[in-house]
């Protein structure tokens, strides 16, 4: 929550910078930032509405708690992150068509700290979103190494059209929007997970394994059938399958249920919860 607090505040500051910088020297590249840094801002707030929805404790409608709506927020910030694509390609093909002046020399100076910021931005709330396994978290921050790129891509073209002089004007459009694909590119990669996650699918293949391995070093547990692990949000619930002894007592059985479960939550506190099935060996 606060390093989306801390994106949203950034954001704002560097959005309301950069379109400054861009109206008054004369950069469409820059003023395409400050639309991409402003779309960050709202993507962010749906984000940090998601990440308080998804905390809640389960309840009767949600027995599996509100985590669907963490890459629910993160497939909205993904789609977001299209459009704003799609918006700065448009107005990138608008004014290299338009004849227009050179970009002035100081939106370079501009350009250089807003990389140094974003990129420093993306390599904090990334970290926070690994710690937390936030797929949403994650997306909120390649939002911010989305910016980077386009900022350096936009000091590139501005770099071009100052070094090229009359006839090299268009190269910060050029550079808008060749921004614009890098953008679409990344929230290709950020869509993905979530709309995975939202559909169930498994979140971790090794995880699955360690989940196998614990399970398997409970006394009484002879071997394993079934394994599913999912993904809610901030937690994982499992499902297993034990065999024990045929002929051991139902109470026992019962006892081995619950000692894998413990087993289970106390190697791996993120899992909410285990459904154990016990089956018996064969005859």
């Amino acid at each position: 929550m606060r390093s989306t607090l801390i994106g949203i505040a950034l954001n704002v500051a560097l959005a309301a910078a950069k379109f400054a910088a861009g109206v008054v020297g004369h950069s469409y590249a820059l003023i395409a930032d400050a639309i991409e840094s402003m779309s960050d801002v709202v993507t962010s707030m749906v984000l940090l509405i998601g990440l308080r929805y998804a905390m809640r404790p389960p309840d009767e409608n949600h027995p599996y708690g509100h985590g669907k709506a963490e890459p629910l927020a993160a497939t909205i910030v993904s789609l977001a992150l299209f459009g704003a694509a799609v918006i700065i390609a448009i107005e990138s093909i608008h004014e290299i068509r338009t004849p227009h002046s050179t970009p002035h020399a100081f939106t370079l100076v501009v350009l250089a700290l807003v990389v140094l910021v974003k990129e420093g931005l993306f390599r904090y709330v990334f970290k926070v979103g690994e710690t937390a396994e936030s797929n949403a978290l994650k997306t909120d921050a390649w939002h911010h190494r989305a910016d980077a790129i386009t900022s350096g891509v936009a000091f590139v073209g501005i770099s071009i059209a100052l070094i090229g002089g009359p006839g090299w004007e268009s190269a910060d459009d050029w550079a808008a929007l060749a921004a614009s694909g890098i953008i679409m590119f990344n929230a290709y990669l950020l869509l993905r997970p979530a709309v995975l996650e939202l559909t169930d699918s498994i979140p971790d293949a090794r995880l699955r394994e360690n989940v196998r391995h614990v399970a398997m070093r409970v006394p009484g547990v002879h071997a394993l059938d079934k394994c599913y692990v999912r993904k809610m949000g901030f937690d994982y619930y499992v499902d297993l399958h034990v065999i024990v002894e045929r002929e051991m007592p139902v109470w026992q059985g019962h006892e081995i249920a619950h000692l894998v479960k413990d087993a289970l939550r106390h190697a791996y506190p993120r899992i909410a919860d285990v459904l154990v099935h016990v089956e018996p060996t064969a005859k």
